[in-house]
């Protein structure tokens, strides 16, 4: 039950969606958010109290209930003090969980989440399943909450390390954590704190879905779990017919060459998509028939064009080091000339140096701009500084030749020079058409 004046603060299309959930539970919030102007305070009902402009202290620990979005820390010291009286905060994802009764798979990692989430949910739309897919991925968790008819069968939801902090009550069916590289280390204290914030997705999950290839996503000892990796181990890759192909506990299932989605990171998440279906009892055809067709989404090793010979790529997405080498491995093989690396923007404090093995043994230029160009460019010798992104366009052009591929993988978050990451991709698609 909710109380008769939940808070809610920070305001945003998760925001807007609590409130409308509050109303409909017949009970008013009160909105709060730290900016003067939020994003979506045009469509907040008449009637609401709020508080725009900073945190109200009083009226924050007068409240019974914080519903927090996820861009609001939970370390800020106003939710402190409020925790520390015994308040009770959740996000958005909480008030879903408590509430829904089809069963929740529930996807994390630093990278690939959307990818893999998408292709699920795809996959159970093939199979006839009535699915509802929703959380980091763009589409706020609580609209799946609406009068469906017939209801859902099947929820998919992606889950932010934020949006697990704020959700105590999930009971995954299954659940799993894609990969762990440093990412949002502004708000973490320490990669561990990070990872172990993410493995908390785990907690009374039905079945926990790691990745094998990489330790840090490996649940509790004693935990019912299955893996994936690129060995032929469970969901795993095994030659066949003279290729690879993604198998099923060595049984060969899809030829990797039939996948438009390219690179390695990519049949990992082909994979935990898979051991995710089975547990759903989603038909392996209809598995199969969507990894055949999925072409990947936008702005993520996304293909832009071919000017003059040189390939150009959009990989703005990648907004921390890990997904910049998954980009690189991607389509390192594939190229015949050189690869020129567009990076750049807000660091969040990540340790750029594990990018250093592939700027020597990969990479043409790394062209840099943005707010942490100078750490990007202290990497190596071959490093070039420019103003803007527009800047690294012109410069990359000119200096690539017939067969080479320009990437963009900033590394980076976008937030000093653009709203956000798709921003970001939309200019480099504009000015690669400019050309």
């Amino acid at each position: 039950m909710l109380p008769t004046r939940p808070l809610i603060i920070g305001l945003g299309q998760t925001g807007l969606s609590c409130v409308h959930y509050c109303l409909a539970k017949g009970v008013q919030p009160v909105v709060m958010d730290t900016r003067a102007c939020p994003v979506g305070s045009e469509q907040l009902p008449e009637g609401i109290e709020r508080y725009f402009g900073g945190l109200d202290l009083q009226t924050i620990l007068a409240a019974e209930l914080i519903i927090v979005s996820p861009g609001v820390p939970l370390g800020t010291p106003e939710l402190q003090a409020a925790l520390a009286k015994g308040i009770e905060i959740v996000g958005d994802i909480e008030l879903l969980v408590r509430e829904c009764t089809a069963p929740i798979i529930a996807i994390t990692g630093s990278n690939g989440k959307t990818t893999v989430t998408t292709l699920l949910g795809e996959m159970a739309t093939e199979a006839g399943i009535k699915v509802g897919v929703g959380g980091n991925i763009g589409i706020p968790a609580l609209s799946l909450l609406q009068p469906a008819a017939p209801p859902l069968e099947l929820i998919i939801l992606e889950l932010s390390s934020f949006q697990l902090e704020t959700t105590p009550s999930l009971q995954a069916s299954a659940a799993t954590v894609l990969n762990i590289s440093e990412d949002h280390l502004d708000r973490y204290d320490s990669l561990a704190h990070y990872r172990d914030t993410k493995l908390g997705i785990y907690h009374q999950a039905q079945l926990a879905v790691f990745n094998r290839e990489d330790p840090q996503t490996w649940p509790p000892q004693g935990q019912a779990a299955i893996s994936f990796g690129l060995d032929e181990q469970a969901y795993g890759r095994v030659l066949h017919e003279g290729e690879l192909w993604l198998s099923r506990n060595g049984q060969a299932q899809l030829p990797v060459s039939a996948l438009h989605i390219l690179g390695s990171h990519n049949q990992l998440n082909a994979l935990a998509a898979m051991a995710l279906a089975d547990h759903a009892q989603i038909p392996v055809a209809a598995q199969l028939k969507v990894l055949k067709r999925f072409v990947g989404l936008p702005h993520r090793c996304q293909w832009v064009g071919d000017v003059k010979g040189v390939r150009w790529v959009n990989d703005t997405k990648a907004t921390n080091v890990g997904a910049t080498l998954a980009a690189i491995a991607g389509v390192k093989d594939a190229i015949a000339g050189r690869l020129w690396l567009i990076a750049g923007g807000q660091g969040k404090g990540q340790d750029f140096s594990p990018l250093i093995p592939a700027l020597q043994q990969h990479i043409a230029t790394m062209v840099c701009f943005g707010e942490d160009a100078k750490q990007l460019l202290a990497l190596a010798d071959n490093t070039r500084a420019v103003t803007d992104l527009a800047a690294a366009v012109a410069w990359c052009a000119e200096h690539a030749q017939p067969n080479d591929w320009v990437l963009l993988a900033p590394a980076c978050a976008s937030l000093d020079q653009y709203p956000n990451y798709q921003s970001r991709g939309e200019h480099f698609i504009a000015l690669v058409e400019a050309l």
